[in-house]
């Protein structure tokens, strides 16, 4: 916005300057140090017209200044339109030196001082000067490198220059307010601008004003309202209206081109005091105050919030700390059974080495054996009671079914499918909110969608409407700028008057101010809502279709599959699917170890048929118990895993709580700052309405009136309706060449 703004005015300027040169703007510009061309026209005539009319007059103060802003000259062109075609013009005025700049229309003057001209049905061109005073006193001070300094001498010097615009508004009117007689300024608004060479200027900032690149230079306009301040009787700390314009720059050998500055009090002239209604304003103010209050309460709740999270983390790092006590006892534990399975293991050789002692009686030997086989199965008993694992009893006769069982419900597919259905179970659940959320979602996309294609065909239309009118625009520009009609400047234009650049650049001001047409009402009240109505309607036909529907059941499908998949994949389930492959291992690693034992068991058993038999039932029973140990050996290594990874756990934990603690710490900063953002700037706002909206509202209807009453410099006619602006031009710096 802020780059089209300084476009917009640079071609609005550009327009002004160029197409000038066939009116009278640019005679003005280009006579301001030389005598006119024409003596002062003081001619009487004797003619007597009785079609005497009163014309719309639109008036431009021309003030020459010098580079310090210093009044040279004021030079004023008055264009008088004779709307009614009446055969003279009756005009008031106090200029001096009054010359017909278009034409060779006479004048005379009347008993009261009026000028009569001898209009014939034409409009009247005329210029002249005078010595009073203008309404907005301009001065330009400079300063290099902190110290001021003069226009003259700054010119061809370097360092860091600083070009300070001040604007002294004297035009003013007594007026009431709220019952007390206030003094209400012109509400003029100064526009500033220059075009600053690249060679000369760099690092350029501009205070109360914008700049843009041009590519040759650097593009600067500034604004100022002097007097506004004083009319709405605010104090600067509340609210600072720009009074200045101040530009600063690192410069080599500086030189300036002439500055313009345009002077207007119109910019009311849209605004009617009679709509102002101050307690609208009230209004908006309260709902900006209830947005901000809203918006603080939620940074206040996420701060909290995260306070209770970092609580919650303390407790979290202590149960991490209580599970690396366990798992430091659960070590010890594994260590204590396998330095037990190794003395089984010495057990099982001697066993072996003693069954050739037994050799000699078998029966003493049976029951030994069998006495040997039931304590391994109250020990089996005894670990997976520990492991927390509920089974019958272990007998010789049920171990085997018993143990597969536990195998079999410890399976890892087992265990998956299981874990699977209850989580699939738990998010079909939740399959009606799932569905809410993805048709909010699709919602949402469409309606963007929607509400893109509907404002560009209502655009397209608006456009079309607006291009309908492209004779009226182009008439309007015509009239503003050169002063010319369709027909005259066509004329000019087939004379070959008007170079091709002056067309390029009218037409581009036409086009400039179509679009300008199409974007305010494209931000009407009217056409926004009829947007928004279409908007709606369309988006609800498209919600209800048979394809948009099925998007949602996809999408939903889907949605819910990922749920399935994320919850499967968390810490929790396969935490319990790796503890149930870790209690398979080691209930078939138990099984092994007494299927081992059972062998040499049936061995002793046919020990009565060889010994032989015997001796190699003590050979597999000792190998058993070799596995069995180096079972042990592996749970020994895994359980130490288990500790070392919990141990790292616990030592990350510190970086756990810093993360919170400083995210806690950057939602504080964020609470502050909203808190400072609504101290330093909306509450002055605010503060501002609360003080007296009344009062400004009635100060700024003030201003509005006082505005729609300046309409002329050098005097007008009661009777004739009046418009007027100023422009002053600033003598260039230029670094002067030595004498020869």
């Amino acid at each position: 916005m802020r780059n089209n703004a300084i476009k917009v005015m640079a071609v609005g300027l550009g327009a002004a300057i160029i197409l000038g040169s066939a009116s009278t703007a640019v005679y003005a510009l280009n006579n301001d140090n030389k005598e006119a061309a024409k003596k002062p026209q003081t001619v009487i005539s004797a003619k007597t017209n009785t079609n005497t009319g009163s014309a719309t007059k639109d008036e431009t103060v021309y003030v020459f200044s010098g580079a310090d802003g210093s009044v040279k000259k004021v030079l004023v062109n008055n264009w008088l339109q004779n709307t009614n075609g009446a055969d003279s013009l009756s005009d008031k005025t106090n200029l001096s030196d009054i010359q017909n700049v278009k034409g060779d229309e006479t004048f005379t003057t009347d008993k009261d001082g009026k000028l009569v001209w001898n209009a014939n049905g034409e409009d009247i061109y005329y210029q002249g000067t005078t010595e009073e005073k203008v309404p907005v006193e301009m001065s330009i001070r400079y300063t290099l490198d902190g110290k001021e300094i003069s226009a003259e001498e700054l010119a061809g010097k370097s360092g860091k220059v600083t070009i300070r615009f001040d604007y002294k508004n004297t035009q003013y009117e007594e007026v009431k307010v709220n019952g007390k007689k206030q003094k209400i300024y012109v509400p003029f608004v100064m526009l500033t601008g220059t075009l600053l060479d690249t060679d000369v200027f760099h690092n350029v900032t501009v205070t109360n004003g914008i700049m843009e690149n041009m590519g040759n230079g650097i593009a600067v306009v500034g604004v100022a309202l002097p007097g506004m301040q004083e009319n709405l009787d605010i104090k600067k700390e509340d609210l600072e209206l720009p009074s200045y314009v101040e530009i600063t720059a690192d410069v080599e050998n500086f030189k300036m081109t002439t500055t313009m500055t345009i002077a207007s009090s119109a910019l009311l002239d849209d605004f009617n005091s009679e709509d102002l209604d101050f307690k609208e304003l009230t209004k908006s103010v309260d709902k900006l105050a209830d947005g901000m209050n809203q918006l603080m309460d939620g940074s206040d709740k996420l701060y909290n919030g995260l306070c209770t999270l970092l609580d919650q983390s303390n407790i979290l790092v202590s149960g991490i700390d209580q599970l690396a006590t366990g798992a430091t006892r659960l070590q010890a534990g594994a260590d204590a059974l396998s330095s037990g399975a190794s003395q089984l293991h010495a057990g099982a050789a001697q066993l072996s080495e003693g069954l050739n002692t037994l050799n000699s009686n078998s029966e003493a030997l049976n029951g030994g054996a069998e006495q040997v086989f039931n304590t391994l199965l109250s020990t089996a008993n005894t670990q997976l009671t520990a492991a927390g694992l509920s089974v019958p009893t272990l007998t010789i006769g049920n171990y085997a079914d018993v143990l597969n069982q536990v195998i079999a419900s410890l399976d890892e597919t087992a265990v998956y499918q299981s874990a699977l259905q209850q989580v699939t179970d738990g998010v079909n659940a939740r399959r009606g909110e799932i569905e809410a959320k993805v048709t909010e979602v699709v919602k949402q996309q469409v309606q963007a969608e929607v509400t893109t294609q509907v404002t560009a065909a209502v655009r397209e239309g608006v456009a079309q409407k607006v291009q309908a009118n492209e004779t009226q625009f182009r008439a309007a520009v015509l009239k503003q700028v050169v002063k010319m009609t369709i027909e005259q400047y066509e004329a000019a234009v087939k004379a070959g008057l008007v170079p091709q650049e002056q067309q390029d650049a009218l037409n581009a001001a036409v086009e400039a101010a179509m679009l300008a047409e199409t974007d305010k009402q494209m931000e009407s009240d009217e056409v926004k809502g009829m947007i928004a109505q279409k908007t709606q309607a369309i988006t609800e036909d498209k919600m209800a279709s048979d394809e948009i529907k099925a998007m949602i059941a996809s999408n939903t499908d889907i949605q819910v599959e990922k749920a399935i998949s994320d919850t499967m994949a968390s810490p929790e389930i396969q935490a319990k699917l790796q503890a149930a492959a870790e209690g398979a291992k080691s209930v078939i690693a138990l099984k092994s170890s007494l299927d081992s034992y059972n062998g040499f068991y049936l061995g002793v058993l046919a020990y009565t048929s060889g010994v032989s038999s015997a001796t190699a039932g003590a050979q597999e029973l000792n190998a058993g118990m070799d596995t069995l140990n180096n079972g042990m050996s592996d749970l020994e290594t895994g359980v130490g895993d288990l500790s070392g990874g919990i141990q790292t756990m616990k030592s990350k934990s510190p970086e756990l709580i810093n993360g919170i603690t400083q995210l806690r710490d950057g939602s504080k900063q964020l609470d502050d700052g909203l808190k400072k953002l609504m101290k330093e700037g909306i509450q002055k706002i605010i503060d501002l309405a609360d003080k007296d909206l009344e009062n400004l509202t009635a100060r700024i209807s003030a201003s509005i009136d006082v505005a729609k009453d300046y309409t002329s410099f050098s005097g007008i006619d009661q009777n004739t309706q009046g418009k007027v602006k100023f422009i002053y031009k600033t003598d260039s710096i230029e670094v002067k060449e030595p004498a020869e």
